[in-house]
């Protein structure tokens, strides 16, 4: 009887080690072959920004859309002299360049696509400390990059004061890192110019701007910097419908409304 038993149970440990070492195997071999990639003279009143706030980031949650993202830190991307060094991407042949902050960059590049002369518009984010940053890092708020759109223009079908009115007709320059209920200061007011010219036109709509509104502007007008072109599903996004699939027109001269969601 005892001999038995023992038979039993050396058998037994023989087939529990065979199962655990068989089901074993499958599970690394598909671990490793799971390999995911990351890859008027009378003052009036400033112009609100009425669209409601949206957290939608595909494929990210709404909790890396609020900068709690996480990302390994490379050292690579804290060297400051790369981002804040100039813009030297150069427009196509007879072609200028603009730069605008004007809030949440989906709607502004919208705007911007409509205008006749306009012949290319990219988002990305720009005057930042930060090398290559993602979204989610300029989400932080601590890479101190703004969310801009670079206009590409014909100089002989549309001028920069035309670009400067679009802007200032936008958005409202008056409050400080906000548009709306968008806080932080990836949507502060900005104009980043590429040429002295660009910088007077700038600095001379401002004043005139400034006569016109019952408080401060707070746009600033520096030389334009290095621009890292945002993620793919952010170019055009109002254009291609957004999360819900709404097309907005992008045709030179629409008016219709331009409704901001996530």
């Amino acid at each position: 009887m005892i001999q038995h038993l023992a038979t039993c149970s050396t058998a037994s440990s023989r087939l529990l080690l065979l199962v655990s070492s068989s089901l074993s195997k499958p599970f690394i071999s598909l671990s490793k072959k799971l390999q995911f990639s990351s890859s008027s003279s009378k003052p009036i009143a400033s112009p609100q920004n009425s669209r409601s706030i949206s957290y939608y980031r595909a494929p990210m949650n709404f909790l890396n859309k609020l900068g709690f993202g996480t990302r390994s830190p490379d050292p690579s991307t804290m060297d400051p002299t790369i981002p804040q060094g100039p813009d030297d991407d150069l427009p196509a042949a007879g072609q200028q360049f603009a730069q605008f902050g004007a809030g949440c960059f989906w709607g502004v590049e919208l705007t911007f696509q409509r205008v006749p002369g306009v012949t290319k518009t990219e988002v990305g984010y720009s005057q930042g400390f930060f090398n290559n940053p993602s979204y989610e890092d300029v989400c932080t708020g601590t890479t101190n990059h703004n969310e801009v759109v670079r206009v590409q223009y014909d100089p002989k079908e549309c001028s920069y004061e035309t670009l400067l009115d679009v802007f200032w007709a936008r958005h409202d320059p008056t409050t400080l890192n906000r548009q709306g209920n968008d806080v932080g200061t990836q949507y502060r007011s900005g104009i980043y110019y590429y040429t002295p010219e660009q910088e007077k036109a700038a600095r001379e709509t401002l004043e005139q701007r400034q006569k016109l509104l019952n408080r401060k502007i707070v746009t600033e007008i520096i030389p334009a910097k290095k621009f890292y072109r945002a993620e793919q599903y952010h170019q055009q996004y109002l254009a291609k419908g957004g999360r819900f699939g709404f097309k907005q027109s992008a045709e030179k001269g629409c008016n219709d409304p331009i409704r901001c969601y996530g």
